[in-house]
């Protein structure tokens, strides 16, 4: 019984989602998706294989993290519902700051690994 409840809820979930997000979220959404399997992809490896160069996994895991929480961030900027919260900020300029801010992170990043 509480099987066929929690489908009704995921899919009245799916369709509201669907019916009432914008296209650019759903786009963010999308990224947060695939940095959220990234992220897991490279967990189950490690637990798999092994860490052997320790700092390559380290610095790709927190990497991962770094850009979900940027991407996060991106979405919250970009939501038409939070527009009080981000009264200076434009869409536009909080896109800036997502992508100035994976800059420093990759570029972080590369360096740990070397």
């Amino acid at each position: 019984m509480s099987s066929t409840s929690l489908v009704v809820v995921v899919k009245n979930f799916y369709e509201e989602y669907m019916k009432n997000t914008p296209k650019k979220l759903k786009i963010v959404d999308a990224y947060l998706f695939y940095i959220l399997l990234t992220g897991v992809i490279q967990f189950v490896y490690c637990c798999l294989v092994g860490t052997f160069p320790f700092n390559s996994f380290l610095s790709g895991f927190i990497c991962t993290v770094g850009c979900f929480v940027l991407g996060v961030s991106l979405r919250l900027q970009a939501n038409p519902q939070n527009k009080m919260q981000f009264l200076g900020i434009s869409p536009e300029r909080g896109f800036a700051d997502f992508i100035f801010a994976h800059i420093i992170l990759h570029l972080v990043t590369v360096n740990f690994i070397g």
